[in-house]
């Protein structure tokens, strides 16, 4: 038996996760959790990114304690962020976080050199305006001018695991600076940029084998001895290799996490003018596919309610007020900017239905349950978006992530859409970076069977639609929602 472990950061909370493959079912033992988030300093929004390292190491450290001597390891993280080194490898900068509000005119400003359709067309992409391209779009000239590398958050951590540099596809292509047809980084926006190609370390596949730990990292905190594997690094691909075999269903996932991300794996990128319309993104996945896929605001939106409450309540119990309070009472267009980092998101949130003509919610039930009918309605409607993008109907959706656990939300999601979701299993992004290392490693041949065994391991729940009253009535309510914002947005 071999000893795989998946360091997987999200926006909120990291884990080391160690999975082995035993009688046919991949077994999973959480080692080492930690909370993670941004910090505001002098305005601005930055990770602690030499924390989360030493994060890393510390569970490391507890897996050696365990009886760990020798493992595979993989690391995947969020998006979009990057780092810049100077010649000697040190951090120029700290590394800032996606939702800092610098990049809120960067689009705008960056349309003047380039229309955003030939952009698209490029990398195909969808429109954020805390894409990478944009963030670099704003950041201060003179240092990405004394800048020797740019590394994507995950790939950075490989770097002070490993001290070999490389930016990974599946995270490198969410910078909006690949070109689909190249297969590499696009000239003319490294131009637009003031950037060069050669300060972007060369692209990895995921399965690529990197080496192994640093060995004065093993010796100073008596780690294990680490093959250490390229996972997919952009948490999403990694949750979508570990979404579970539909069995010949005809499905779309959705990762649901801090953020929603609802879509289908393509062969081919599906870059049209209709799905730049949409606002549909192509990341690069694992194993020659394209994530084609809409970013919905997520769970974010109820993190933040948590937070700001005095984390009073756990979110099994902020569901369990939700589902007491009067349904589809007051609806958000949850996926509108002035969501993505507000002030004050309950406020926020009361000030959009005021705003909107919708009741507003004045307990946490009521605003609790606002988040949660707002996304499901989301999620029909890009459902319904998404089988016109790409011709193909889907009979069921399959919810993966901690959104799984929410019963309310999947079971109102399986009300709204009319159709079968399937919920499970919570640890897709560890199981996806984790197959990533038994592939690369031989203990099983490919994402195919990945899937298989993942679907044989875990416990899915399946939620049957409900009939709904007023639905039809709902779904034009919400609609107009989405109108008047977007109309006051402009």
């Amino acid at each position: 038996m071999t000893h795989h472990i998946a360091v997987d950061i999200g926006a909120s909370s990291g884990r080391l996760v160690l999975g082995t493959l035993q009688d046919g079912k991949i077994r999973l033992k959480e080692i080492h959790r930690f909370a993670n988030g941004f910090q505001e300093r002098d305005g601005s929004c930055f990770w602690d990114i030499d924390y989360l390292f030493g994060e890393i190491i510390t569970g490391l450290a507890q897996a050696k304690a365990e009886g760990i001597g020798q493992c595979t390891l993989g690391i995947d993280t969020w998006a979009v962020d990057y780092v810049l080194l100077d010649q000697a490898g040190h951090r120029i900068q700290e590394v800032y976080a996606y939702r800092d509000r610098r990049t809120e005119q960067a689009m705008q400003l960056l349309a003047k050199f380039i229309p955003p359709e030939d952009v698209y067309s490029k990398t195909g992409i969808q429109q954020l305006n805390f894409n990478t391209l944009y963030q670099l779009f704003v950041h201060d000239r003179e240092e990405l001018s004394r800048t020797d590398s740019i590394l994507m958050v995950p790939d950075y951590l490989y770097y002070l695991l490993t001290g070999k540099k490389g930016n990974e596809t599946t995270n490198a292509s969410t910078m909006q600076l690949l070109n689909l047809d190249t297969r590499d980084f696009d000239t003319e926006l490294l131009e637009l940029l003031g950037l060069r190609k050669e300060q972007f370390p060369g692209l990895i596949e995921p399965g690529t084998e990197l080496g192994t730990l640093r060995p004065e990292l093993i010796e100073q905190y008596d780690l294990p001895e680490c093959r250490v594997i390229i996972a997919a690094t952009h948490d999403t691909a990694s949750a979508v290799l570990g979404v579970p075999a539909a069995k010949g269903r005809h499905a779309a996932y959705l990762s649901s996490g801090t953020w929603s991300l609802l879509g289908v794996e393509l062969a081919q990128p599906l870059n049209d003018a209709k799905a730049m319309a949409a606002n549909y993104t192509n990341e690069w996945g694992a194993y020659g596919t394209f994530r084609f896929l809409k970013n919905i605001m997520g769970l974010w939106l109820i993190q933040e309610v948590r937070r700001l409450d005095g984390n009073r309540y756990s979110f099994a119990q902020l569901a369990d007020l939700a589902a007491a309070a009067e349904p589809f009472r007051s609806l958000i267009p949850c996926n509108h900017d002035r969501f993505l980092n507000p002030e004050h998101m309950i406020e926020e949130i009361q000030k959009a239905c005021e705003q909107y003509g919708e009741s507003v919610p004045e307990s946490i039930g009521q605003v609790a349950r606002c988040i949660f009918d707002s996304l499901a309605l989301s999620y029909r409607s890009y459902l319904e978006e998404l089988e016109q993008l790409t011709g193909e109907s889907m009979d069921i959706l399959q919810i993966v992530g901690g959104g799984a656990n929410n019963k309310l939300l999947c079971q109102l999601t399986a009300n709204v859409l009319g159709r079968d979701v399937s919920a499970g299993p919570t640890e897709s992004t560890a199981l996806g970076n984790l197959a990533v290392q038994m592939i690369s490693s031989d203990v099983l041949p490919d994402i195919v069977e990945a899937r298989e065994v993942i679907s044989n391991s875990f416990d899915i729940k399946y939620y049957k639609p409900e009939p709904m009253q007023d639905l039809d009535r709902i779904v034009e309510r919400w609609s107009k929602v989405n109108k008047t914002a977007e109309a006051q947005h402009n």
